[in-house]
């Protein structure tokens, strides 16, 4: 693939919901533009873009995916984006790159939550975009009802720009209601002729709302519309250029993508209407010394800057970085200011990308994408720079993970293998965490969903690390409810030299004072230098528990009497006594559990909230507060025990059908309901005697 100058490049992400087709639609116009010679589907894994063997076995994509092509002498690079909601990391990371958007929807049914995402994404970006309903040659295909759903959501912008000829079995063509013909065919067998007298009338019903999209944008186009004057064909023409640069028209396109019907029109809207990496304005950012805004040209001539958009750690290939260019070339054989983490990197072999292929070139030019492999301290969001001219542009700003398990090693071999496999995959993928909880001794790792950790563990395996997720501890702990007193006796003697430990406690709630050790021993009745020994003994005994394994808090300890022998007592013997008469005692205390509380706000539609209130309470939550938080959407905030939110994350989902969100952040502890007390011991006794076994 040859080199482009900047104004010949389009950038262009494609976006929905899962099934829509976007990944088919990238193989279709890879095909209509001569970029590959077969056809690949999704079925049979024989895609450019899904190419990974998680994708292909699960038939859904994981990684956001190159695709460029050329057309009409202009270079598309196409990034395919996962439409699966485990995945919005990958969608904000091609969004970062692209100058517009393609949001795929299929012609059965209404936009599905993935789609709406995007469109809220993109809005707020303010990219240029327009909408491809897919899959017209399926049954139950509805055109119409579609462009009247989309513009009851987002209004007048929609403009339909073209309209199925036939649909189902059926669907044959388009009429393209721009130049008002009919386009009837597949592939470039097709053939433009007058518009079908049968679709005269819904024609001319379209081209009405296109015309009005028209106008929209241009104050003198809408008056002269409102005034009920008509429109010139180069009026209406300048009318959508302007219009979809500025995101105020988004044309609909319709077709299908593995009738390969539709991919030639919509090629010729993004040459001819997306912006170019030159169009959108200078490069932003802050020089890294002073943290002062700085700005350059996107053009060649300015000096070199790009943003690490992906970065993929292979075990056999190494580390890979995908990067957009915004100013200058990068050559291969330079060497480069990574100016996000102040070092220098050496660039080797620099390459063009499409799928899992790579081409290597001697550059890669402003406003274009591609890919090295090796840079030793690069990492996805960092700025690659000119070391003479430095600067930082803003990171991308990834969701925090909201569903996390644990994870144990199969052996030992495995658990050596584990923590070098973590950071691996760490560093390929922003949206995923890990760290070990202290305090239930687990391996905690965290992201975006179950499918999302799913794949997380089989990327673990291939840097030859195999585990498994097992239910994730909640760290409980445990605490008394009253005052109890008694005694802690160690005495042994096995001939020789004996052992004896004697001292008497005393234990009371210390409600937010932690675990308080007291001495309170008159007249040496333990040895000044045995208290430590048995205050060492009774903090031991508080890491364990009482009842069900869970450290102690909250507890005021006092030995206030106690006897030593001569010869016998030791420092081991009064730790022991320390520890014998803690655990003796604290069971008279009326002990009991406290589990963490999580202060969430949870966002989602106004119409769900009943639905989501009601799930939140049948967790034991109690509902703080509500307040607007805008485009019809409400922010709930309520306060939960922890032990009820493990798996939140794919509740909600399922009751909002992927459009609510929530944060979450540990307030305080709660005692436990007796009723889960009594199975939290009882659980607690079966992993203590298997663990036996």
């Amino acid at each position: 693939m040859k080199s482009y100058a900047i104004h010949a490049i389009r950038n262009v992400g494609l976006f929905g919901h899962q099934g829509a087709g976007k990944t088919s639609l990238a193989e279709a116009l890879l095909f209509s533009s001569g970029a590959i010679d077969r056809l690949g589907r999704t079925d049979d894994g024989t895609t450019v873009c899904d190419f990974d063997t998680e994708e292909q076995k699960r038939h859904i994509s994981i990684n956001a995916a190159l695709a460029p092509c050329e057309w009409h002498e202009s270079k598309i690079n196409f990034i395919d984006a996962p439409g699966y909601l485990d995945f919005q990391g990958e969608v904000k990371s091609v969004l970062s790159v692209v100058e517009a958007a393609i949001l795929v929807t299929p012609a059965q049914g209404l936009p599905e939550v993935g789609f709406g995402i995007a469109w809220d994404l993109a809005s707020e970006d303010s990219l240029p975009r327009a909408v491809f309903v897919n899959k017209m040659d399926r049954e139950n295909a509805d055109f119409g009802l579609l462009v009247q759903s989309l513009r009851s959501l987002y209004g007048n912008i929609i403009a339909p720009f073209q309209i199925p000829i036939g649909s189902a079995e059926s669907f044959r063509g388009v009429i393209d209601l721009v130049e008002m013909k009919a386009f009837i065919g597949t592939g470039h067998d097709v053939e433009c002729s007058e518009i079908p007298s049968e679709y005269s009338e819904e024609a001319r019903k379209y081209r009405e709302l296109l015309v009005e999209s028209s106008a929209e944008g241009d104050e003198l186009l809408i008056e002269k519309y409102l005034n009920g004057e008509e429109l010139t064909h180069d009026e209406v023409v300048r009318g959508l250029h302007e219009g979809i640069d500025a995101g105020k028209v988004v044309p609909v396109l319709c077709g299908s993508a593995s009738k390969d019907i539709g991919m030639t029109d919509l090629l010729n809207i993004v040459v001819h209407e997306f912006p170019n990496p030159l169009e959108v304005g200078h490069i932003h950012g802050r020089n890294p010394a002073t943290g002062a805004e700085d700005k350059r040209e996107a053009g060649d001539a300015s000096p070199f800057s790009a943003l690490v958009f992906k970065t993929v750690a292979d075990p056999f290939l190494g580390t890979l970085n995908y990067f957009r260019v915004l100013s200058g070339v990068m050559k291969a054989g330079s060497t480069v200011l990574n100016s996000t983490r102040g070092k220098e990197e050496r660039v080797g072999q620099v390459y063009f990308v499409r799928g899992k292929n790579q081409e290597s070139t001697s550059e890669i030019r402003a406003g274009d994408i591609g890919v090295t492999a090796k840079l030793a301290d690069t990492r996805t969001s960092d700025t690659l720079c000119d070391p003479a001219k430095p600067m930082v542009i803003d990171p991308i700003q990834f969701g925090e993970p909201i569903f996390e398990q644990a994870i144990v090693a199969k052996t030992k071999v495995d658990e050596d293998k584990m923590g070098p496999a973590l950071h691996r995959v760490e560093i390929s993928d922003p949206t995923f965490k890990f760290h070990r909880d202290p305090e239930t001794a687990q391996t905690i790792i965290a992201g975006s969903g179950e499918t999302h950790l799913n794949i997380v563990v089989e990327r673990l395996k291939k840097f030859g690390a195999n585990v498994e997720t097992v239910e994730r501890k909640v760290p409980y702990r445990e605490t008394i409810t009253s005052k109890a007193e008694g005694q802690g006796r160690h005495k042994k003697q096995t001939g020789g030299r004996g052992q004896y430990g004697d001292c008497w406690l005393r234990l009371e709630p210390n409600k937010g004072g932690g675990i308080e050790f007291v001495d309170a021993i008159v007249g040496g009745s333990i040895p000044r230098n045995f208290i430590p020994a048995v205050e060492k003994g009774v903090r031991q005994a508080t890491e364990t528990g009482i009842q069900a394994g869970y450290p102690s808090v909250d507890i005021k300890i006092t030995v206030y009497d106690g006897s030593y022998h001569d010869v016998d007592s030791s420092e081991a013997a009064f730790i022991m006594a320390g520890i014998l008469g803690f655990n003796a005692i604290a069971l008279k205390a009326d002990p009991t559990l406290m589990e963490p509380i999580l202060d969430i706000e949870v966002k989602i539609p106004e119409d769900m909230l009943g639905d989501v209130m009601s799930d939140l309470t049948g967790k034991r939550g109690r509902i703080v507060g509500t307040e607007n938080a805008g485009l019809g959407k409400t922010l709930l905030k309520a306060s939960v025990p922890q032990a009820e939110m493990l798996r939140y994350a794919i509740d909600l989902r399922s009751i909002t059908r992927g459009r609510g969100s929530f944060t979450g952040q540990l307030s305080h502890y709660e005692e436990v309901p007796q009723h889960i007390v009594q199975h939290i011991i009882a659980n607690h006794k079966k992993e203590r005697e298997a663990g036996e076994h």
